[in-house]
């Protein structure tokens, strides 16, 4: 079965198609360019590359969040539109689940970070043993840069690896000595890890849970409020307190 995963959650925009575990197209794109002008083509080359077309798909996999709001509405939106043509079942996986995916054949914690502003991240912790799927340790959250010393010194004995979007800006605060460099090809987001783990749950799953993996059924991950919605709660509290 050919499995098509995308991930739009961050800045860079990233197709892949897998067989039976095995990478036949990785197409990683960080042009500046929006997901909504680059996302299409990128499928589509990957199409052509491989002589293929939607038909020959059998699962659809998109990282559904956490990220940024509008590449994960992007993202999702592409993947019903693809899966809706032809039947095809989708699932969304989360984006930090899939970014450790990419790293299992390390042996440590995975501490996947997507920046959420506002020196917050998205963020959650997996351990991985090069020989094992990853195991989530916590949950997804949103957590500020800060406080993820604290969050990691538990691990003391036991290498730590960041990836995601935010891996700079963390990696200049995280001061613990078992936080270890990633290997630069495996440090941001990769479709392969979203094809990787979609796969493995729709294999996992019952016959009745997979008649539920539709179009119509994807939902996207958000762990707080849009940027707009927020600041338009923030001003009406501002206002209030004036009038107090």
């Amino acid at each position: 079965m050919k499995v098509l995963g995308i991930d739009t959650t961050a800045g860079i925009a990233s197709v892949a198609i897998t067989e039976k575990g095995k990478i036949l197209s990785d197409f990683t794109l960080d042009s500046g360019n929006t997901h909504s002008t680059t996302l299409l083509p990128m499928i589509e080359a990957s199409f052509k590359a491989l002589g293929i077309t939607p038909r020959d798909v059998g699962l659809y996999a998109v990282a559904a969040g956490p990220g940024s709001f509008t590449g994960v509405r992007i993202g999702a939106a592409a993947i019903k539109g693809l899966a809706f043509a032809d039947g095809t079942p989708c699932i969304g996986v989360s984006s930090l689940a899939a970014m450790a995916e990419n790293l299992r054949e390390l042996c440590g914690i995975v501490c996947p970070v997507i920046n959420a502003r506002r020196e917050q991240v998205y963020t959650a912790l997996f351990e991985v043993d090069g020989a094992h799927h990853p195991r989530r340790l916590t949950e997804d959250d949103t957590l500020p840069i800060a406080s993820l010393n604290g969050l990691l010194s538990s691990f003391e004995g036991k290498n730590v690896y960041v990836v995601g979007d935010a891996y700079d800006l963390v990696m200049k605060e995280v001061t613990l000595q078992n936080v270890k460099p990633t290997p630069a090809l495996i440090r941001q987001q990769r479709a392969y890890g979203v094809a990787s783990l979609g796969e493995r749950r729709f294999r996992e799953a019952t016959g009745a849970e997979r008649e539920e993996m539709t179009a119509e059924n994807l939902s996207v991950i958000y762990l707080r409020k849009p940027q707009a919605e927020r600041e338009r709660e923030e001003r009406i509290a501002a206002e209030k307190e004036k009038e107090i």
